[in-house]
């Protein structure tokens, strides 16, 4: 027979759970349990400090066994409340027939009983889930309504928290944008303020941040994201929901322009134990930093990273390959991802780059197609930030195409939007496209202004790649030198052909299409009476045509 517990054992669990010491609660509880099998209430609290470590095998087991204790004590709301988060949790582990089994047990268990309880509300929440999985929208705000409800009338803040979540994702799909933000909002109050349990904190905090990321509300991401940072770090030890709190914090830190707050967080994400999921999540983040840094083969190593733990690697590993001067590969993995992808929100995502690559590649006919759809899916969305990503790709396009004019009004907004939200970097490029529309429209200063602008962006950043870009027009000729007939455009390729860029690379410097470049240099051959490459440079540098840089 077991001796009874030390009291130094189950007290100390008990103290470290209150003061949400995990890992030291769930070892105290364990050693408590070998010596004597532990109350319902104990129970309970070695089952949630196993879900913040992580520890699904034991929290199952765990919880398995709080159902039937309580269920032979005939508390047939704890068993059922038990059974309940026993099948959520197999719902998110992907475990679909043991959570179904386990849910339809809680339900089964709840017949049993004549009064209402909160706990005939939880059960609202899978069908909630489900509905909006399936993409009925109308389904699941009804399923997540009727659970608000019941949350309300017995007072269950995580309920209702979990409740408001969920409605406020399937009413911004339904195109009720302002009426889901504000349920985002009311579900995140409790949370953020401490007035729920840890692990409804936690769902809450990144159902809310992944929704307000995918829809694009990048101030409400912000906002709650630090928060969400502030809590995790406030639990040392807390493993589940760490790493998803590291990756969309480093997500939200690189638009903001703050790339090394965000290294940080992958950093500290990577010394935590995550799932595969998570995992992914970072080793993508990790990609597009590195990326945008100019370290492409460590940048390379990421995005395989999270391509092995299951995470889409596009459109950062796509974008790579361009900058790696392959832009075949980019369009043929861009393009594969966008034809894969039906839901609208998640094609916005890919489509930006489907245009500036297609625009590299010279098809300005699929970048002009890829950039209407772009603009079809920001016509239905409500969102600020979809209207700027679709009138960049419209400034894009018809910068390419040389009409420079009906250019420069698209990027003008698109670059208020993103100045406005602050995400630094991508303002600075949209200013090197309206320096390119202004420099082919021949103003020379409001060009100058707006690279300078870009530069200085890019080298506080440390975007390396991009920097190199904007320095390659560092040194364009002015109007007194000798331009024999050439347009401001054709001797800005005239000296790139001079430093030995191809027509490709040209395209991509320039962000136009190889059909625009050759244009280019078949009219700059006419007009300096040249036959090839060779001797246009030559020519060239015998009126003193190259900028230094060109030279150097």
């Amino acid at each position: 027979m077991k001796s009874r517990p030390s009291p130094s054992d189950l007290e100390a669990g008990r103290t470290a759970y209150a003061a949400r010491r995990w890992r030291e609660a769930c070892e105290c509880l364990v050693e408590a349990d070998r010596a004597h099998p532990l109350a319902a209430e104990d129970l309970d609290r070695l089952a949630w400090s196993c879900a913040l470590l992580g520890r699904n095998d034991l929290l199952l087991a765990t919880l398995e066994r709080l159902h039937n204790l309580q269920l032979d004590a005939g508390d047939l709301r704890g068993a059922a409340r038990a059974a309940f988060w026993l099948g959520f949790r197999l719902l998110f582990l992907g475990e679909t027939g043991r959570a179904t089994g386990w849910i339809a047990t809680s339900q089964r268990v709840l017949e049993r009983l004549a009064e209402d309880c909160p706990e005939r509300g939880y059960l609202f929440l899978p069908q909630a889930l489900g509905r909006l999985s399936q993409k009925d929208a109308a389904g699941a705000c009804e399923a997540a309504r009727r659970a608000a409800e019941v949350g309300e009338r017995f007072g269950d803040a995580n309920l209702t928290s979990l409740s408001r979540a969920i409605e406020g994702q399937a009413r911004i799909e339904l195109g009720e944008r302002e009426a889901g933000l504000a349920l985002l909002d009311e579900a995140m109050l409790p949370a953020s303020s401490g007035r729920l349990g840890p692990v409804a904190t936690g769902i809450v905090y990144c159902a809310v941040i992944g929704c307000c990321q995918r829809f694009y509300a990048i101030d409400r991401a912000r906002e709650w994201s630090a928060a969400l940072a502030a809590w995790c770090s406030a639990q040392p030890e807390l493993v589940e929901f760490n790493g998803t709190c590291r990756a969309l914090r480093a997500e939200v830190l690189l638009v903001q322009g703050s790339w090394q707050q965000a290294m940080d967080e992958i950093r500290r994400a990577d010394r935590r134990e995550t799932s595969p999921r998570e995992a992914g999540s970072v080793c993508y983040q990790r990609g597009e930093l590195l990326r945008l840094r100019g370290e492409f083969d460590a940048a390379e190593e990421s995005y395989r990273q999270a391509s092995k733990h299951g995470r889409e690697p596009q459109p950062g590993l796509a974008l790579l390959r361009l900058a790696q001067g392959k832009p075949g590969m980019a369009a043929a993995a861009i393009d594969h991802v966008v034809s894969a992808t039906r839901d609208p929100m998640a094609r916005a995502r890919y489509l930006p780059a489907a245009v500036e690559i297609r625009l590299a590649a010279g098809d300005h006919d699929g970048a002009a197609a890829a950039a209407r759809d772009l603009a079809a899916i920001a016509a239905g969305a409500q969102s600020a930030i979809v209207d700027a990503m679709a009138a960049h790709a419209r400034g894009a396009v018809d910068l390419a195409a040389g009409a420079a004019g009906a250019a420069l009004q698209p990027l003008r907004a698109a670059f208020a939007t993103w100045q406005d939200v602050g995400a630094p970097y991508i303002a600075a490029r949209i200013r090197v496209a309206i320096a390119d529309a202004l420099h082919a429209l021949g103003d020379e200063d409001g060009a100058e202004l707006e690279r300078d602008a870009a530069r200085a962006v890019f080298a506080d950043l440390g975007a390396a790649p991009d920097l190199a870009r904007v320095e390659v027009h560092a040194a364009a000729p002015s109007a007194s030198e000798p331009r024999f007939g050439l347009t401001p455009r054709e001797l800005e390729v005239l000296r790139l052909i001079a430093s030995g860029r191809t027509n490709a690379a040209i395209a991509r410097e320039l962000f136009l299409s190889v059909k625009t470049v050759d244009r280019h240099v078949s009219n700059i051959f006419t007009k300096l009476d040249v036959p090839t490459r060779a001797a246009a440079t030559a020519f060239a540098y015998q009126h003193n045509m190259i900028g230094p840089s060109a030279r150097g």
